[in-house]
């Protein structure tokens, strides 16, 4: 797929090979004497043989302090936000309860109402109707018999 290099054909590239060098304890060194250093400025070295006569040399590490708790609340904050809702429940709850009071007794107030404006003017009618006889105004229309015979009206 890509073109080879004329001056490199496959059978011309060499072939390394690495084998792993293996470590044998021949020389026990002797450990490295300790060297006072000034404190705080650079950490103690320390040396350790191993069984087998390996020196290790590092720097001592001073344990890891955990680090202090912060102290619990005397109240979780689970307790907290469940107290708060239950507030804003209740809140909502008389909200909602007063908003259904108003609107009952708006409609008490629109049905008194309704009821005075129907007894007042059916008391109005009444007056037109049952009125005195004495006081009668408007149009006198006189009826007298009126005779039909074969389809035709005489009156």
């Amino acid at each position: 797929m890509y073109p080879e290099h004329p001056g490199h054909l496959p059978a011309e590239r060499a072939v390394t090979t690495y084998q792993p060098t293996p470590i044998t304890p021949a020389v026990v060194v002797q450990p490295a004497p300790l060297v006072s250093v000034q404190p705080g400025a650079v950490p103690s070295v320390a040396s350790i043989v191993l069984p087998d006569g390996r020196i290790v040399t590092g720097y001592a590490i001073s344990p890891m302090q955990p680090e202090p708790l912060a102290p619990k609340p005397a109240v979780s904050r689970a307790a907290v936000n469940v107290a708060l809702g239950g507030v804003g429940f209740l809140a909502v709850c008389g909200g909602l309860l007063l908003l259904t009071s108003f609107i009952a007794a708006l409609t008490a107030f629109i049905t008194q109402l309704i009821t005075l404006a129907a007894v007042i003017f059916g008391g109005w009618i009444a007056v037109q109707i049952l009125g005195s006889s004495s006081h009668r105004s408007g149009t006198t229309v006189n009826i007298r018999r009126a005779v039909i015979k074969r389809n035709k009206f005489y009156g």
